[in-house]
């Protein structure tokens, strides 16, 4: 019997209004590139097969940035009033249909690991479980991978459910995966989080991207 291949894809969900840090945190600049092309760049790298972007504001600029054809694109019109689970339907919805699973990745994440992902599908492919998550000292990170199996029910939770409550509901199937950097549990909420955790060398003038 021939296996079909394990493909493993992804919903970068981009699409915050960036209220507290008072400007567009996909832009902002990250070592010799921006937050939301590292992001893309780490999960191309790990072998994540065309990721979903969803963006909200600054999308045009967001496009004309990332430099790859290897992509999907989506919007969320609404991302100032809705929350994070209806960015995260939107780009459900454009997942590619051979997709086996899909990780679900925050946009102002740029500290993700290629060699984290690369073990996140590595326990996917290994023990199959409907969903995996990276944890660091006994504390949930990001990003999580949901079998396509869970697809349906996820897209049809009500606007008001929360993505804490959907794992609650599954917290028998969940597959902690225990990693040794805190980089799972780091993203970029405010100015002073990025001043600190943006790394050495970082080009100021995002213009140029």
């Amino acid at each position: 019997m021939i296996r079909e291949p394990v493909v493993i894809s992804a919903v970068i969900l981009a699409a915050g209004a960036s209220r507290r840090m008072g400007q567009p945190k996909m832009l902002l600049p990250w070592g010799d590139t921006i937050v939301i092309q590292k992001v893309v760049s780490t999960l191309l790298d790990s072998g994540v097969s065309h990721p979903v972007v969803v963006t909200g504001r600054s999308a045009e600029r967001i496009k004309q940035v990332i430099r790859t054809d290897s992509i999907v694109w989506t919007h969320n019109p609404d991302f100032e009033n809705t929350e994070m689970l209806k960015s995260l339907q939107i780009g459900m919805r454009r997942l590619p249909l051979f997709a086996s699973a899909f990780l679900i990745v925050l946009g102002d994440q740029p500290q993700i690991e290629t060699s984290i992902i690369r073990q996140i599908i590595a326990e996917f492919k290994t023990k199959h479980s409907t969903i995996v998550i990276p944890s660091y000292q006994f504390r949930r990170g990001h990003p999580w991978l949901v079998s396509r199996a869970l697809l349906p029910e996820l897209l049809a939770l009500p606007e008001e459910a929360t993505l804490r409550q959907f794992l609650n509901a599954h917290s028998d199937e969940i597959a902690y995966l225990n990693v040794d950097t805190p980089s799972v549990l780091m993203d970029l909420d405010t100015p002073a989080d990025y001043k600190q955790q943006k790394p050495p060398g970082t080009i100021e003038n995002p213009d140029e991207y």
